[in-house]
């Protein structure tokens, strides 16, 4: 209803895999294989040599879900590169209606593979803007024809990460070093400086000699 014909050119279908009682596997794409994904590399054997696996969560028995890798830091504090997101696949006449905003999804272009927080301009602008957690990221408009999938972000998986006791001690620890570091480089550079006065110095008292007087 949303989308236009000129729109549906970016689209594609989707290949699944399933398990020998015929119930879908989640299709793990991790880093190294997401720019093969986001590209034409879509047909069955591409799918079927990436990782698959399945939930218990019966919310994941139903529909078509698959994870991705986060890569970098343009996600933080809220996703870490490292963790995963698993997600559903929104249909594309959905998109107008079902898009939330401030919600995370994972967009899949024909270059790249985008873990963001979504504003929905389709109706309006006939685009989706694309919003990073970390601030040092500016936000961004992706035109909808642009976009060849759209997975609803619904859960992350994690690293196991130390006790927060432990991530203290780390932290100081790394605060630490961190101040020794400027400390030495402080002195470094005080150093350098008096070195240079000094030679500035000399200089200048061999090109203005002083006059004998006998």
């Amino acid at each position: 209803m949303f989308v236009t014909e000129e729109d549906h050119t970016g689209f594609r279908l989707l290949t699944i895999v399933t398990d020998s009682m015929e119930e879908e596997r989640i299709i793990h794409v991790p880093e190294p294989a997401q720019a093969g994904y986001a590209g034409e590399k879509t047909e069955a054997g591409f799918i079927r040599q990436l990782p698959t696996f399945s939930l218990p969560d019966f919310r994941y028995k139903a529909d078509t879900h698959r994870s991705f890798d986060v890569a970098g830091d343009s996600m933080e504090p809220t996703l870490f590169e490292g963790d995963k997101v698993v997600c559903s696949f929104l249909e594309p006449n959905l998109w107008e209606s079902a898009i939330k905003n401030n919600y995370v999804y994972v967009v899949v272009t024909r270059g790249d593979v985008l873990v963001k927080r979504l504003v929905n301009n389709i109706r309006t602008d006939r685009c989706i803007e694309l919003h990073s957690d970390n601030d040092f990221y500016k936000a961004f408009p992706l035109p909808v024809g642009d976009v060849r999938e759209l997975w609803y972000a619904r859960v992350k998986i994690s690293p196991f990460l130390p006790s927060p006791q432990k991530l203290l001690e780390m932290t100081y620890s790394e605060l630490k070093e961190l101040r020794q570091t400027v400390q030495e480089q402080f002195h470094l550079i005080s150093s350098l400086t008096d070195s240079m006065h000094q030679l500035l110095s000399a200089s200048q008292q061999s090109n203005n000699p002083k006059s004998y007087v006998p």
